[in-house]
């Protein structure tokens, strides 16, 4: 399903829902960041995605990292949480979503790269590479967030 992504976008269409969401900001051993290329916006991104019912957010965001990527991930600490109402996620089956993410750093444990439905490429990016990829504003500040060793995590 194609998306388009607005932010801070004033003629944004409205939400017309919500879902909780999560990231993960996950390390090889040359400190590059794991990134999938998204199909649905030809976005570069955190591995992620919705939370199912019977699920906790780090559940989930084991399994999406394993979905899109192939890795096995362990969650280590929260990156922040990122629920701007001014990002909105329009759909082509008429769903418009506010963001709600929860983002989360993790260690690799193990797997093989692979790509899914949802992914096109898997890649381990040198942080000095990220500025070559088209990454949207939002998942760039999520990404500089689990880069920075922050004490305390973001709260927005």
């Amino acid at each position: 399903m194609a998306r388009v992504d607005y932010f801070n976008d004033p003629d944004a269409p409205v939400a017309n829902s919500i879902v909780p969401s999560v990231t993960v900001v996950a390390l090889n051993d040359l400190g590059e960041v794991l990134l999938v290329h998204k199909t649905d916006n030809d976005l570069w991104a955190l591995p992620g995605g919705g939370v199912d019912l019977g699920e906790s957010a780090p559940q989930a965001a084991v399994r999406e990292t394993k979905e899109e990527t192939g890795f096995d991930v362990e969650i280590n600490d929260i990156v922040g949480t990122y629920t701007n109402p001014h990002h909105v996620i329009a759909y082509d089956d008429g769903e418009v979503r506010q963001q709600f993410s929860i983002c989360f750093t993790a260690t690799i444990l193990g797997g093989e790269p692979h790509t899914s439905s949802e992914t096109k490429e898997v890649a381990f990016i040198a942080p000095s590479r990220l500025d070559e990829l088209n990454i949207h504003p939002s998942m760039r500040l999520r990404i500089e967030h689990g880069l920075s060793h922050r004490t305390r995590p973001h709260v927005g």
